[in-house]
């Protein structure tokens, strides 16, 4: 069986970005672990945000609801944030809802720093 609490795996911070890489299911059980650590890297006001999907297997609308508000808090600090390594299940949910529309997302690291 494999654990699904949603967690911070890693931040990474340098002038360009913020790097923050997420693992296991973002939704209304987990979010609740993984919400405060990104309102305090917006808090931070780096000048891109990057949250790192790839390792995220699910993801309800609790957890599109963090990722919503993450997005205003950054816009609202004149940056940018960027979603990188969606699975398909998870792009999927974005596309539905088309918040693809208002969200960058990339394939990669490299790919998000050059839009």
């Amino acid at each position: 069986m494999r654990d699904t609490s949603a967690s911070v795996k890693e931040i990474r911070r340098s002038p360009q970005a913020t790097v923050i890489v997420l693992t296991g299911d973002m939704d209304l059980h987990h979010v609740p672990a993984v919400h405060p650590v990104l309102l305090e890297e917006c808090a931070r006001n780096p000048a891109t945000l990057i949250i790192d999907l790839g390792e995220v297997g699910y993801m309800d609308s609790s957890g599109v609801g963090v990722l919503v508000h993450v997005f205003q808090k950054v816009k609202a600090n004149k940056g940018r944030l960027r979603l990188i390594r969606m699975s398909p299940r998870v792009r999927g949910i974005f596309e539905i809802t088309r918040l693809d529309r208002y969200f960058v997302i990339c394939e990669s690291e490299e790919e998000a720093l050059a839009r």
